[in-house]
């Protein structure tokens, strides 16, 4: 397998303008080529790169391929004060997604707790991005997906459950240092995106991320593609990937069951179902005195005694957040055949290439 080739910096914000670019070539409004293009930075920014403005080309190609409508507007239906729904008439999935939670807090504001089901909607990135966008509002969120079939259910051998992230998030404390508490974790060993961003860089995988087609462990991330990922912690992994399932696509009306269809299969519309909550953290004490309570919670975490060989105890989230702090100031590292891949989309749309900083 190929070694990594040069690695590439590009400044955030001409990330940000060359991703809207492309999507408002391709048809999207500005407004949620807006909302898209920064779900996908901020990926980039925390570390994520697998969730990030390296997902366009298979976004487009589907946009291309007739199974994903760019034009699409996510259209809410509320059913009681503290329940909405949004259908994502299968266009992008952020800007379905961002309604929805914004409904959530709205309705949490007003009642203490808002709950959206998502349907007929597509793949929204990060689920940490719309954590954030709850904890930015001080509220306290889960965030809930399906996903495309990637995993075995435990003792099986087929692909029937996806890879979806459970997500949840809480404001943080006011004491200097202190982290808000966001959880963005894969039920599976490793996330799918991470072997895919493996391939295009021509890198190997760990042996136990997944197996490949014969059922055999395997580092060619091509051949793991192939196979099916391996749950996390067993039938632990298995049954939260159920769970994701039964929140985001039973009760959305959406696809279960294995019926979603993936961001890199061009047959037809994705049907990915979402569930988020967002709950008011005020609704038992002041705000002020749950951010105590989360700012104790923090330095207990990170202050724990360390066991050998580790240096540093890290919060939820927080090395994300420390490699979106370090990212701002030194620009996002691509390798450049992902740099190429996208400058192939901005000329096949006629737009100029993305900017580097180095």
């Amino acid at each position: 397998m190929a070694a990594a080739t040069t690695t590439v910096r590009v400044n955030h914000r001409d990330a940000k303008t060359f991703a809207i670019a492309l999507l408002t070539a391709s048809g999207v409004s500005a407004r949620n080529a807006e909302i898209t293009a920064d779900g996908l930075v901020q990926a980039d920014l925390r570390g994520v790169e697998s969730h990030g403005i390296l997902r366009l080309p298979s976004y487009l190609s589907r946009v291309r391929n007739g199974v994903l409508d760019p034009a699409a507007e996510p259209t809410l239906t509320q059913i009681t004060p503290v329940v909405a729904q949004v259908d994502g008439n299968n266009g992008f999935g952020f800007p379905a997604a961002h309604l929805a939670m914004d409904t959530a807090i709205a309705m949490a504001r007003v009642f203490g707790i808002g709950m959206v089901s998502v349907k007929h909607s597509n793949h929204f990135g990060m689920s940490a991005w719309i954590v954030k966008q709850a904890v930015e509002a001080d509220m306290m969120s889960l965030v809930f997906t399906n996903s495309s079939p990637a995993l075995p259910v435990w003792g099986g051998r087929e692909k029937m459950m996806g890879v979806s992230p459970i997500a949840c998030g809480a404001p943080g404390g006011k004491s200097e240092g202190s982290k808000p508490f966001i959880l963005d974790m894969a039920p599976s060993v490793a996330a799918r995106g991470k072997i895919y961003k493996a391939l295009r860089r021509g890198e190997k995988i760990p042996t136990d991320w997944a197996l490949d087609g014969e059922g055999k462990q395997t580092d060619d991330p091509a051949k793991a593609l192939e196979g099916v990922m391996l749950p996390m912690g067993g039938p632990k992994g298995s049954a939260l990937a159920i769970m994701m399932d039964v929140f985001s696509g039973v009760l959305s009306g959406s696809a279960f069951a294995g019926g979603v269809t993936g961001p890199y299969n061009m047959s037809k519309p994705g049907d990915v179902g979402h569930f988020f909550v967002a709950i008011k953290p005020d609704l038992f004490m002041s705000l002020d005195e749950f951010r105590g309570r989360m700012d104790v919670l923090y330095q207990k975490v990170v202050n724990s005694e360390k066991m050998h060989g580790v240096d540093r105890i890290y919060f939820p989230g927080e090395i994300e957040q420390l490699n979106e702090e370090q990212r701002l100031k030194d620009g996002i590292p691509y390798a450049k055949e992902e740099i190429d891949a996208l400058n192939a989309e901005a000329e096949k749309l006629g737009l100029g290439k993305i900017p580097l900083t180095e």
